[in-house]
């Protein structure tokens, strides 16, 4: 397990256009061939070219474990089609008016977090596209899960503004350990500077020595 730090379309907020599990990479059509062959190499992961709505941001629009890929509604079926056949993966569009679902959904293999916007209108399609079980809560009283949580098989990340009791339940609920931290020179919104999986953890390149430090802990990396 290692970590890097890595740039995209000249910004560290790296976390918005790429998205990994432990098999695949997705990257945006358009993404420098070497670029992404680089990514690919740090997380050993087979990249798949894709846009989800029509858009190159990824991370927002996507969440993903190694069990399957969801999707929101502006999908179009052509890009579903396109992951399933390059993933392998069981991939679904969810049944929200919500599209950044993946600033409102955390998960690995183990559980998904999810936010109470939702209202548990997606928990059966998380458990049966992920296979995970579902746990709704705010964060540190922000209602962007997603976006603050970034976990892995190995570790989650949280937000800074996560309580001790929060951060025990995202523990609880992903059953790994997590710990607070922030990337990118103090950014707490982690999932937009961090692309990971449970091979290597790759960051937007503004991020710091201490930061490095937390992460590798976190992560094991």
């Amino acid at each position: 397990m290692a970590i890097y730090r890595y740039t995209a379309y000249k910004t560290p907020n790296i976390g918005i256009f790429a998205k990994a599990n432990d098999s695949t990479l997705l990257v945006p059509f358009g993404f420098a061939e070497t670029k992404t062959q680089k990514l690919a190499e740090y997380l050993q992961a087979k990249e798949v070219y894709t846009s989800v709505g029509g858009t190159r941001l990824l991370g927002p629009m996507t969440v993903m474990n190694n069990n399957g890929i969801l999707l929101p509604s502006i999908a179009s079926d052509e890009e579903v089609q396109l992951l399933r056949q390059a993933s392998g993966l069981n991939v679904e569009k969810v049944e929200s008016r919500f599209t950044a679902i993946g600033n409102l959904i955390s998960t690995n293999d183990n559980g998904a977090i999810a936010s109470p916007l939702f209202d548990g209108e997606v928990d059966q399609q998380i458990q049966d596209v992920l296979g995970v079980p579902v746990h709704s809560m705010t964060i540190g009283s922000f209602v962007q899960t997603g976006s603050m949580i970034v976990a892995t098989n190995g570790g989650a990340g949280v937000h800074p503004k996560a309580s001790e009791e929060e951060v025990k339940t995202i523990s609880e609920v992903l059953q790994v350990p997590a710990e607070p931290v922030t990337v990118n020179g103090g950014v707490p919104f982690l999932s937009s500077g961090i692309i990971s999986n449970t091979k290597a953890v790759v960051v937007g390149s503004l991020t710091s020595g201490p930061e490095l430090i937390m992460l590798s802990r976190i992560f094991k990396a």
